[in-house]
């Protein structure tokens, strides 16, 4: 495998791999090397033990009696400060078994809890994609069913759950294509439908932070100004949601392919590469954050218009629930490990990325749809003509139910049901 793999990658791509591939291959080569090591030794003499290669350590031939001893591989340093030795004694009926075994004197654990840590936040996740992709559907179905709904700012929210759908099928489409099997070597995996797969999830991964980019300028936009081009502001925000991330995506591929193509383009550790995709997105969770401390300030002189203190509970729970509503859609809880290191607890971090960032999508769409008064509105209105058309019942609510009631900036049904007076 490492003869095949040196022919595929050049060795200066190869000493850019993974750690762990990087081990994995040596530990190939140590083999072939004991390999070739104990047919050179065939012809020897049949009395004593003969060498053989035990999956990580290359034992030599022995004469009967005589004791063996070998320190621990080196595949076990990444894991634990492996200084100890393992040792087997020749007898007369073969080699005995190794003393201590491998995992007391080179202190590995039994990786059982880890493996059972990653299959609870697979599974934690596969639930919360599934269950986002179904309501962020329902919800999608919704606003382009009802002709009512139709304006630049449901288009936004559209264009949104849209990558949110995305995002959870290209989790899933990337999952079966490295993750299908067990016996899957992700070192050496490098086939054009995996590639493929990680470079649709990057771009799915990518829209989605500047679609919730997009949110945030353009409730902006909308609180600081009133007048606002919807078809002009909606072509803008239509390329930089969409067409913003094809341009990174696509100088990442061709820096991949040119200086880096090496395993399945899934591992982006150390690699100066990644930051034509991590930098854009970091960027637009720093400026989302600085929009939504913006908003935050707006609403606060919306509430106080002479800035006084709060003398009023009630404008702390609304202004506190405009607050928790905007984290979502603004992806603002990204903030938390945006800045630090990648080794820096990454097991808080893949609970927070991957399990709670699954149901993000489903927060968006029961908060931004099913909860939204418009939309309520008018399901209550088709249901009512619905129930009209079938039993020929004229509810009296369905008189005063045209919605012609102005909605004020986003009617702000989206910010606690907060009116801006």
């Amino acid at each position: 495998m490492s003869a095949r793999l040196t022919e595929r990658f050049p060795l200066q791509a190869l000493s850019r791999l993974h750690p762990e591939c990087e081990m994995l291959f040596q530990l190939e080569q140590e083999e072939r090397s004991c390999l070739r090591f104990i047919e050179e030794q065939s012809n020897g003499s049949a009395e004593g033990c003969r060498p053989f290669w035990e999956a990580v350590v290359c034992w030599p031939p022995a004469d009967v009696g005589e004791t063996v001893h070998r320190p621990c591989p080196a595949f076990f340093s990444p894991f634990r400060n492996s200084t100890g030795s393992v040792s087997r004694n020749c007898t007369s009926a073969g080699w005995s078994r190794t003393s201590p075994p491998y995992h007391i004197a080179c202190s590995v654990d039994d990786d059982a809890p880890e493996r059972s840590f990653f299959a609870t936040v697979k599974l934690i996740y596969t639930i919360g994609y599934s269950v986002s992709l179904v309501l962020l559907a329902v919800a999608v179905s919704i606003l382009l069913l009802f002709r009512r709904l139709r304006c630049a700012r449901n288009f936004i929210h559209i264009q949104l759950f849209v990558t949110f759908i995305l995002k959870a099928v290209a989790v899933f489409v990337k999952d079966a294509a490295l993750f299908s099997s067990d016996d899957t070597n992700h070192c050496t995996l490098s086939t054009f439908a995996c590639k493929a797969s990680v470079v649709f999830c990057h771009y799915c991964v990518m829209a989605n932070f500047f679609w919730l980019l997009v949110e945030a300028l353009y409730l902006n936009s909308l609180l600081v100004s009133s007048f606002c081009h919807a078809r002009r502001c909606v072509w803008g925000f239509s390329l930089l949601g969409w067409g913003v991330p094809v341009l990174f995506i696509s100088v990442w591929i061709a820096s991949r392919l040119y200086f880096e193509d090496t395993e399945c383009w899934d591992i982006n550790e150390d690699s100066p590469y990644w930051w034509i995709i991590k930098g854009p997105i970091v960027a637009s969770i720093a400026v989302n954050f600085m929009l939504f401390m913006n908003i935050i300030r707006i609403l606060v002189q919306k509430l106080n218009p002479r800035l006084i203190q709060f003398n009023n509970s009630s404008q702390y729970r609304r202004l506190a629930k405009s607050t928790l509503l905007l984290i979502p859609l603004f992806g603002t809880h990204y903030m938390l490990f945006n800045f630090l290191p990648d080794y820096i607890n990454v097991n808080l971090r893949l609970c927070i990325e991957l399990c709670i960032g699954s149901f993000q999508g489903l927060f968006v769409a029961i908060l931004y749809c099913f909860l939204n008064q418009e939309v309520q509105k008018e399901i209550h209105v088709q249901w009512l003509r619905w129930q009209e058309r079938s039993y020929g019942v004229v509810s009296p609510a369905a008189k005063g139910s045209q919605m012609d009631t102005p909605f004020y900036i986003v009617e702000l049904s989206e910010l606690s049901y907060i009116t801006i007076k």
